[in-house]
């Protein structure tokens, strides 16, 4: 694939970005109709789980941020899923297992919070019936829609029969880029949840597989609400406020690697100066996340300067460190949406990897993830997995504010653990530099990996931690001259698919990022 540029659209009234054009027409359709930025998020959200089963669904977890003016602090919400009661470290260390099993075993599984948060963004914060909201989805999914070329793609990777995937693969026979889908099983579950709640998903054919699936969650796992509004996390950088979701979200690497940034000369983004110094921000702040990094951790604590200006002191301006830090890759989409009123939602949907756990339930057609891979199976360790316990989580959405408290931007990607590497970039990019949202993800950019790494398991081999360059930096000379492992890579979704928002005076600007190849940013 070769390097794309996207145009900055702008807009006066309301604008949604997202990695599928059908997705942000069906969150525009919503705001033309009088909904709030929530409702679109959500509308946009749910025809991504009809378009976009290969990167997330509502058998995935979701995490989301919201503005609205007057508000001391966006509200944030985790509806990331926790392990069921019977979770046993114990037994998966039995079978032999040093690691959480990565695909097509349910333990790694856990109860999907999806749509737990679609209902507690649309209760919270929405202004349309449900039905409205969800409507583009359920449309799509009836009617049919065309496979894009990134689902064509993904489906290769499937096996020949998946039980509940009949839709995109059946005997072999692969649903092909620009071929009609139709899925009939997820628009009468969309339909179910909006005549009966939460418990026609959770309490109905979703819940009856699930369990099947993993015997780990019970009954009563099911009715135990997914969604949670907890207290983001805060950090001052570029003379804005940068805000994140906590722990047991990787975000606190985004807003720790920017203020480190702050405090050093970067510089323009034609010195490779510029590159070396956020990879050395974004280093130092991720190198002990498995020891920082479970579910109830400080994210405050992970994120003051007190633990932070250390570390800024050791990045060497001549010299790339020797310390670990996150990879790349990973399915999941990145959305946001701002409506007339300026409020603002920067969410997040996964199935972790490309069609998560490549199980699926039956009786909806849904793909299950396998965000479960998070977990440690060591005794004893921060994260190790336990009833009822989240996993350490990638999703990572981002907002920044004035220091008025207005809004600024909502931003975010996807793209595994190298998320806050991207967003870092945005940043520096944005408040660092003032460049337009479309020149900001048009232009190339690095991201930390390992050999053989699927997206999630940089931390096990941190001395073979490489930077990958996409075309055109002009960065690599000087990168390999201060000591760097660099690896030139073609130019796609290795390095994440981003979107953002910004409040420009009067109006909005925004960009979907051309890697996604069918993204759009649509705006009134």
């Amino acid at each position: 694939m070769s390097a794309s540029r996207t145009r900055t659209m702008t807009a006066a009234r309301g604008m949604v970005c997202s990695v599928d054009q059908l997705a942000s027409g069906a969150g525009l359709r919503v705001l033309a109709a009088g909904g709030s930025a929530a409702d679109a998020a959500v509308a946009t959200s749910a025809a991504l789980a009809v378009t976009a089963q290969h990167m997330c669904g509502m058998g995935g977890d979701l995490w989301a941020l919201v503005h609205v003016p007057g508000m001391d602090e966006p509200a944030a919400l985790n509806a990331s899923g926790r392990a069921g009661a019977g979770a046993d470290s114990a037994a998966l260390r039995a079978d032999g297992h040093t690691v959480m099993p990565f695909r097509l075993d349910g333990r790694s599984i856990t109860t999907p919070g999806c749509v737990d948060g679609w209902l507690a963004l649309h209760d919270r914060f929405g202004r349309l019936p449900l039905a409205d909201v969800l409507g583009p989805a359920i449309e799509l999914a009836e009617l049919g829609f065309p496979a894009s070329p990134l689902l064509g793609h993904a489906v290769r990777g499937l096996p020949d029969v998946v039980d509940g995937g009949e839709d995109l693969v059946d005997e072999g026979r692969r649903v092909q880029s620009g071929q009609l889908v139709r899925r009939p099983r997820q628009a009468a579950a969309l339909r179910s949840i909006v005549e009966h709640g939460r418990s026609a998903w959770y309490g109905g054919g979703f819940g009856d597989g699930l369990r099947r699936i993993n015997p780990w969650i019970t009954e009563a796992d099911l009715g135990i609400v997914q969604a949670e509004w907890v207290d983001p996390i805060r950090t001052m950088a570029f003379d804005h406020d940068l805000w994140t979701v906590p722990p047991n979200s990787q975000g606190y690497l985004t807003l720790a690697g920017a203020r480190i940034a702050d405090g050093l000369p970067l510089g323009g983004v034609a010195d490779d100066a510029w590159a070396h110094l956020l990879v050395e921000s974004a280093k130092q702040a991720g190198r002990d996340r498995p020891e920082v990094l479970f579910d109830g951790a400080d994210g405050s604590a992970l994120v003051s300067e007190a633990r932070l200006g250390p570390r800024r002191s050791e990045i060497d301006p001549d010299r790339a460190s020797e310390l670990a830090a996150p990879a790349h890759d990973g399915d999941t989409i990145y959305l946001c949406a701002v409506d007339g009123d300026r409020m603002g939602v920067s969410l997040i949907q996964s199935n972790a990897a490309g069609f998560g756990s490549h199980l699926a339930v039956s009786e909806v057609g849904v793909f299950l993830h396998n965000r479960g891979i998070g977990f440690s199976v060591e005794a004893g360790a921060p994260a190790e997995i336990a009833p009822g316990r989240r996993p350490p989580s990638t999703l990572a959405p981002a907002l920044i504010t004035r220091p008025d408290g207005s809004l600024r931007t909502v931003l975010g990607t996807m793209g595994g653990d190298a998320q806050p590497q991207v967003v870092l970039q945005m940043i520096a990019r944005l408040l660092g530099l003032g460049q337009s949202p479309g020149a900001i993800l048009s232009a190339p950019r690095w991201t930390l990996t390992v050999p053989a790494a699927h997206g999630f398991d940089t931390w096990t081999d941190p001395a073979s931690l490489t930077v990958a360059l996409e075309p055109d930096t002009g960065w690599a000379d000087g990168l390999r001259r201060r000591g760097h492992r660099v690896v030139e890579t073609a130019w796609g979704d290795g390095a994440g698919h981003a979107h953002l928002i910004d409040l420009v005076g009067d109006h909005l600007a925004g960009a979907a990022d051309p890697r996604s190849i069918v993204g759009a940013a649509l705006g009134l």
